[in-house]
């Protein structure tokens, strides 16, 4: 009895202790968010404020972002992030899913080498060869104007069959002789992945078309290359980079807290929508 006592009072502290760190890691997490989206609500302008807690709060902060398009116009940075973002995801879903399907389904030649020169590239950051890709565009003219949102869907979406390793050790775990069943009843190599494969997949699914949405979502280093001095075709992130600039600042600066309160809703909406399917697929995935 006393033996059993001692154990469970040593696993209510060890308890009591693990929380207390999550608590505490949570509460550091969560700190910056709480102070952005308390500043977006400040009336007080400027970068300094003496308190943490604003003094008065206001919604003219979101208000000027929709109305006040004179110098920034972040309906339009809005709208070019969201179509490049949604166009960039299906590809790079498709792309991904459909090279991670073939490696792991499939043999062929230099399959192996390609799987290796996947991941040494993987190895050096995308924004290495922004220079040649801005180059490349620009010869096919696709750098100006409306062309801009095309190009920078095909820089997100063009490599994103190199990141195939998650999804492909994914579908290695699910069971060939399902592949070859369907083979027996007349599907095809396309029916088998769009009809079979997809559906007990959906966990990977859905990682995926988070990640190919975050990507463009929240980049700028591409954007910024690309888009240059176009300013109708500027991205949120460029947009509010801008809004920091030594000009802006002062006037700008609780609209910018403000616009990454806004930029935060579409992903959040996204996972929220998207984690049903993926604690299901999760739950009734098929394992050898």
């Amino acid at each position: 009895m006393k033996k059993e006592k001692s154990a469970k009072s040593i696993r209510l502290r060890n308890n009591i202790l693990v929380h207390a760190l999550l608590t505490v890691l949570a509460a550091v997490w969560v700190f910056p968010i709480f102070w952005v989206v308390l500043t977006s609500f400040r009336a007080e302008k400027g970068s300094y404020v003496s308190t943490f807690f604003p003094k008065s709060y206001t919604l003219d902060n979101y208000i000027k972002l929709f109305t006040d398009t004179t110098v920034l116009n972040f309906p339009k940075m809005f709208g070019n992030t969201l179509i490049i973002a949604i166009f960039s995801c299906i590809l790079s879903t498709f792309f991904l899913l459909s090279a991670a399907y073939c490696l792991s389904r499939l043999r062929f030649k230099l399959r192996k080498p390609y799987m290796n020169m996947a991941m040494i590239l993987g190895l050096f950051p995308g924004f290495m060869s922004m220079i040649a890709v801005y180059f490349i565009l620009k010869v096919v003219g696709l750098t100006e104007g409306a062309l801009i949102r095309v190009a920078l869907i095909m820089c997100y979406s063009g490599g994103s069959a190199l990141s195939f390793q998650i999804a492909k050790g994914f579908f290695d775990t699910t069971p060939k002789s399902i592949d070859e069943a369907a083979m027996i009843d007349g599907c095809t190599r396309w029916q088998i992945f769009t009809k079979i494969t997809l559906p007990l997949s959906k966990p990977i699914v859905v990682y995926t078309v988070l990640t190919s949405f975050i990507a463009p979502w929240v980049d700028f280093i591409f954007a910024k290359v690309i888009c240059r001095a176009n300013a109708d075709q500027f991205t949120v992130a460029i947009g509010l980079w801008k809004m920091l600039e030594k000009e802006y600042i002062d006037n700008w600066y609780t609209c910018f807290a403000a616009g990454a309160v806004l930029i935060s809703i579409p992903i959040a909406l996204l996972f929220l929508k998207l984690q049903k399917y993926y604690v299901n697929g999760m739950s009734g995935a098929v394992k050898e």
